[in-house]
């Protein structure tokens, strides 16, 4: 396993671990990565100090636990949507469309949308907001 700090076109900076140094590079060739903080796939290798084993292993955190208030509040509302809601992935237009007009049951759905079809939804009266997260798919 590798550990490599990475740095989207925006500048946002994050950790991610690969199996090997041709693993990272097999997914960056295919266009695989994505920033944890905004989705883009322009992900490039940011520079890195060498990691020393540090004698008090009290320090470490677990690497699932998100590293900034903002990574909390994005597992927070991650968790309450997962538990809470059903994705319907790019069925989204379709089922909440159906939805307003009476013509599917009511049920809280998230998804994906293109900006035009997202807004056309809140043109025609259909409640939608963009959420500040990815499906679990397209996070690294």
């Amino acid at each position: 396993m590798i550990q490599y700090a990475l740095r989207c076109a925006d500048g946002h900076e994050f950790d991610s671990w690969f199996q090997s140094a041709a693993a990272f590079d097999a997914l960056w060739g295919k266009g695989l990565l994505s920033c944890a903080t905004c989705g883009s796939t322009h992900v490039e290798k940011s520079l890195m100090a060498p990691r020393v084993a540090a004698s008090d292993r009290s320090e470490a955190r677990p690497l699932a636990e998100p590293a900034s208030p903002l990574a909390n509040a994005a597992a927070a509302l991650r968790k309450h949507l997962t538990e809470n809601s059903d994705y319907v992935g790019h069925d989204f237009v379709a089922q909440a469309r159906a939805m307003h007009l009476g013509e599917a049951p009511e049920r809280s759905i998230w998804g994906e949308a293109r900006i035009e079809d997202a807004r056309a939804l809140a043109e025609d009266g259909v409640p939608v907001a963009p959420l500040p997260l990815l499906p679990a798919r397209k996070t690294n």
